[in-house]
């Protein structure tokens, strides 16, 4: 009865992700951070693509090390196709500076604009794009309609969706599959070197669906990600709530 019950739960498990955005074609490219622990956070131990994921910041440091994140992500999902998307109102990132991160500058299309409402509708036209691996859109504010919108556009394109809130004026919740605040962490040189030593990150996956938050300390050397220190915590309920 235990191997007919876990059967029929894990049967329910596959008919209900896709229902809830996270759906999984034999037509998606799989992509490998190179990181298990993360990957393992998630439903099936898959990164998710065809989705939105929403990366809250608070100050211009933490901004810098969020680009620096989405960039080592976009360096892993524009192996399979060659053009991303960086929409903004207000873009403080250095182009050249994702190279650092294994992502290359020309094979991401910047589109700057002047108001906010036309950067949630260039992300929504962007999503629907299927000739490309990525949109990320600057976004402080959205309500969970427009979210859903860009979920669901995502969804039929395959599409992978970034949407980086900086100093959002609510923490609402919306129609995202998984939730991230990256902060910067203070790097250490070997052997007392002079100069800066590599980026490093606190990795915090807030909320995802049907998956299991964590944070980690992370290091981006050599186009590759590296633990610090060991998964410091899952996240708490209370934590939870507070995000949203």
């Amino acid at each position: 009865m235990d191997a007919v019950r876990k059967e029929i739960i894990s049967r329910l498990e596959r008919e209900i992700l896709p229902l809830e955005g996270l759906k999984s074609l034999a037509t998606d490219n799989h992509i490998n951070l190179g990181f298990r622990p993360i990957e393992a956070s998630f439903p099936n131990a898959i990164f998710p693509v065809g989705c939105i994921h929403e990366f809250l910041s608070s100050s211009k440091q933490n901004l810098a090390a969020t680009n620096g994140f989405i960039a080592s992500l976009l360096s892993k999902l524009m192996q399979f196709k060659g053009a991303s998307i960086w929409i903004s109102a207000s873009r403080t990132l250095f182009p050249a500076a994702l190279q650092q991160f294994g992502a290359e500058p020309h094979q991401i299309i910047f589109i700057d604009l002047k108001k906010e409402k036309d950067v949630m509708y260039a992300v929504e036209e962007a999503l629907k794009c299927t000739r490309i691996a990525a949109v990320i859109g600057e976004l402080k504010d959205i309500t969970f309609k427009e979210s859903r919108r860009l979920q669901l556009a995502a969804e039929q394109s395959r599409v992978t969706g970034f949407l980086v809130r900086h100093q959002p004026k609510i923490v609402n919740t919306i129609a995202c599959v998984s939730r991230w605040r990256i902060t910067s962490s203070r790097s250490e040189l070997a052997d007392g070197l002079p100069g800066v030593g590599f980026p490093r990150w606190n990795v915090e996956l807030l909320k995802v669906r049907n998956g299991k938050p964590g944070i980690w300390q992370l290091e981006w050397q050599y186009n590759h990600l590296h633990e610090i220190r060991k998964n410091i915590a899952s996240i708490s309920q209370e934590e939870v709530r507070k995000t949203g």
